[in-house]
């Protein structure tokens, strides 16, 4: 039945396609593949043919089928139609083809289109798609409640579209599955607790009594009789790790650390925070930068979750190096320094015991000794009823795990799994911890299970939370889906508000934002530490904080998207200030700052993270910073150059500048139509160095960019409609006056990661709709997540 259904459909589709390519068919007697094939020889034959001299680009009549199911196919036809639409081609000195000619390729080309996509839309938009890296850590996190770090483990995503999460690149195969046994297997062990509970422990530290200090030979450190050293040196070897606190084991410590500001004139000194296994081959990770304020001890206060043997580290930020600081001696040094009273370490902290994540999945059934060879004191659950339990337990964890309700049907596998290993005599949380390992391996688990048509409530409470959490729908949500109130709009909309104020919600703002604008590749390159020997990790954290918090004022507040392209503020601290040379802005702690008119700031393409990801670490480059421009802000990505085209590199002896390599390229009619488009953008984007500093000169030699100036550098141009622009303050300008083509880009963008599939052009009149709702509500923000929630595409599969 279910196959005699989808051939009816398929019938009815194609009887309908096929009435409409007849009715053009009538409006002209000749064939009208035959006539789209003859107009295209006529017009681009002579540039666009293997045969010819010029090759122009990679398109090729030759190559060229009707084939639509092919999406490479489909795409490179659909670009002809908008390159033929716009006027881009045929060039400007060729001969172009009539209205009636390019109506008759628009007509078919569409027509072919609705029929592929058509055919590919019965299943709906979004193919099978299970949890990515990310999503799978969150959900196994939260279902357990331990914090987790499992993304080493496993493979990496497949990518497409600009994201990790789209259906069509998130591939399984036999070696990913078995290194989600590995995962389930660790998840389980972390959860449940097969000893005692650890004592817990509480100390007091002077940094005084600590190895780094103890044993340098260098005077960096000023001890004070009342225990308290202050720290003059930012070198990193003279980094103070607290030694003496060595736990055996894991859990989640509280660390209090009383530290202030000396001889520093009033101002904060700012220090970082490490924490982890300090060994050669450990691991650590930035606990985060804090301010000391000036002749004030405070207190900072956190927690973290160790591994045995695990334990902090301090170094102070900005301070002098230590070879400075040792000529005169801590003692007689009368420059700022950073001075720790005392650290405190209490943990490790549990709420009970046993801890919440084995009373997830055991409740309160009683353990029994279950010693094994070196550890003697270990125990397991035990059950008087073990067939009731483990039904009990089976179906609360299955139904948490799959994120809705479920049968008793479904679970019968497990159970199976659980009797058959009773049977052979294995103990009861043995036989549990089997099922429980093969529920976390499941289709149910590991995938987003969406049925054809409107999803039901259970399918958008998921679509939900992993859309603005990337984790599992939480309590309230479930409730409300097994209650089947999600259908509601006034429910819905609540719904999004609630989990945009959820400390979860920065998921959405580090996952989307990291992606889009490709902030994940921050790291991809490092600075010449020549060139520009001020930049460093607290410079890169900085960049990364203000874009997340840019990203997340423009949310809280609604405010339009516009400020994305240009806004009068940004979320600052006194690094970041200094790099941008605004005055008044001082310490690690961000906060709003209206920026100055002449400040050349404001909005997404004058943030240091992202001039930083569209540089190398030498040079920066137009073609990569206008290409980043129109594909992640504009939405209309150049295509990829021509084969046999070698790439512009800047010339850093000086002698001429990239504005004039890129004018002999562009006057190569195969690079000139793309050319056009993103050299533009990327030139008013020159007066920004690879870090995002202003510079008015080029750097030369590859000489410290204070140190000698090159040519100057010419931030104006001409956009392709002729509107001409000074600089990057200009071309924002002119930018935001068509607010839709980035309301478009943006709202694509949306869409693909909020559903896990990429838009089409068949689904142009839904983004329509939203881009007209919100163009009413003044372009904002998180009006724009509303709609996009409320839409058919996230609504339906």
């Amino acid at each position: 039945m279910r196959f005699f259904k989808t051939q009816m459909i398929l019938l009815i589709l194609f009887t309908s396609i096929s009435q409409s390519s007849e009715e053009l068919s009538q409006k002209n007697p000749e064939n009208l593949e035959s006539n789209v094939y003859a107009s295209l020889k006529v017009y681009c034959h002579s540039c666009h043919s293997q045969t010819t001299k010029n090759k122009n680009g990679n398109f090729k009549l030759e190559q060229l089928t009707s084939d639509f199911s092919n999406p490479k196919t489909r795409e490179a036809w659909l670009l002809i139609v908008e390159r033929i639409k716009s006027g881009e081609m045929p060039p400007k000195e060729k001969p172009k083809p009539s209205k009636k000619e390019i109506e008759e390729i628009f007509n078919w080309v569409q027509s072919c289109v609705k029929i592929a996509d058509s055919t590919q839309s019965i299943d709906g938009r979004v193919v099978l798609r299970r949890l990515n890296n990310t999503e799978y850590e969150n959900t196994l996190r939260d279902l357990l409640g331990v914090p987790l770090e499992l993304k080493a483990i496993l493979p990496q995503d497949g990518t497409a579209n600009g994201f990790d999460n789209i259906g069509e690149a998130l591939h399984t195969s036999s070696f990913l599955m078995d290194k989600y046994l590995e995962g389930a297997d660790i998840a389980l062990k972390a959860s449940i607790a097969n000893f005692p509970q650890p004592p817990l422990f509480k100390k007091q530290y002077s940094l005084k009594d600590m190895h780094p200090v103890k044993t340098t030979t260098e005077k960096v450190f000023r001890n004070k009789e009342d225990g308290t050293v202050v720290c003059f040196s930012s070198s990193p070897w003279q980094a103070v790790t607290l030694s003496s606190f060595y736990p055996a084991d894991r859990g989640r410590y509280k660390f209090r650390i009383s530290a202030s500001g000396v001889q520093s004139n009033g101002k904060p000194v700012v220090y970082r925070v490490d924490a982890g296994t300090m060994w050669m081959n450990g691991k650590s990770e930035l606990v985060g930068y804090f301010d000391a304020p000036a002749d004030n001890p405070t207190i900072l206060e956190f927690t973290w979750d160790l591994e045995p043997r695990g334990t902090i580290r301090i170094l102070p930020y900005g301070l002098a190096n230590s070879q400075s600081v040792n000529k005169i001696g801590a003692d007689s040094y009368d420059g700022p320094g950073l001075a720790i009273q005392w650290v405190e370490v209490e943990g490790p902290i549990y709420e009970s015991w046993p801890p919440p994540s084995h009373q997830r999945i055991f409740g309160d059934l009683p353990t029994k000794p279950a010693p094994i060879y070196n550890f003697s004191k270990r125990v397991e659950i035990s059950s008087t009823n073990p067939e009731f339990d483990a039904e009990k337990i089976i179906r609360n964890f299955a139904k948490k795990a799959f994120r809705r309700t479920i049968t008793t049907e479904e679970i019968q596998p497990y159970l199976s799994l659980v009797k058959t290993r009773l049977d052979e005599k294995y103990s009861f949380e043995q036989a549990i911890r089997v099922g429980l390992m093969a529920i976390l391996v499941s289709k149910d688990f590991l995938f987003l299970q969406e049925k054809r048509g409107k999803l039901d409530n259970f399918a958008i409470a998921n679509r939900l939370s992993y859309f603005l959490w990337s984790t599992m729908p939480d309590e309230e949500l479930l409730e409300l889906a097994e209650q089947k109130k999600l259908n509601d709009p006034e429910v819905l909309r609540a719904q999004v508000e609630r989990m945009l104020k959820n400390p979860k919600a920065s998921s959405f703002t580090k996952n989307f934002t990291g992606q889009w604008l490709n902030l994940r590749e921050i790291d991809a390159t490092i600075p010449s530490q020549i060139i520009y020997p001020h930049y460093d990790e607290m410079l890169k954290a900085s960049m990364l904080r203000e874009t997340y918090l840019f990203f997340e004022e423009v949310l809280k507040n609604d405010l339009s998207i516009t400020n994305f392209i240009a806004s009068d503020f940004s979320m600052l601290n006194g690094r970041l200030a200094k790099h941008y040379n605004i005055p008044g802005v001082d310490g690690w702690e961000f906060r709003k700052v209206q920026l100055p008119k002449d400040s050349h700031r404001g909005g997404l393409l004058t943030m240091a993270s992202v001039l930083k990801v569209t540089a190398n670490g030498t040079y920066t480059s137009p073609i990569l910073r206008g290409s980043w421009v129109l594909e992640r802000i504009l939405g209309t990505p150049p295509p990829r150059p021509p084969e046999g085209i070698s790439a512009v590199e800047p010339d850093i002896r000086g002698a001429t500048t990239i504005r004039e390599q890129l004018s002999k390229h562009r006057s190569m009619e195969s690079c000139a139509s793309c050319h056009t488009k993103i050299d533009p953008l990327g030139f008013a984007m020159e007066s920004y160095d690879v870090i995002g500093g202003w510079r008015d000169y080029y750097v030369l030699d590859g000489r410290p960019a204070y140190f000698r100036q090159g040519r100057k550098i010419d931030p104006s141009d001409v956009l392709p409609d002729g509107r001409k622009f000074a600089n990057i303050d200009e071309l924002k300008l002119l930018l935001l006056e068509d607010k839709n083509l980035i309301t478009r880009a943006l709202t694509e963008r949306l869409v693909t990661y909020a559903t896990g599939a990429p838009i089409k052009k068949i689904d142009q009149s839904g983004i329509d709709k939203i881009i007209a709702k919100i163009g009413e509500k003044g372009h904002g923000f998180k009006s724009l997540i509303h709609e996009i929630v409320a839409s058919d595409f996230f609504l339906n599969k």
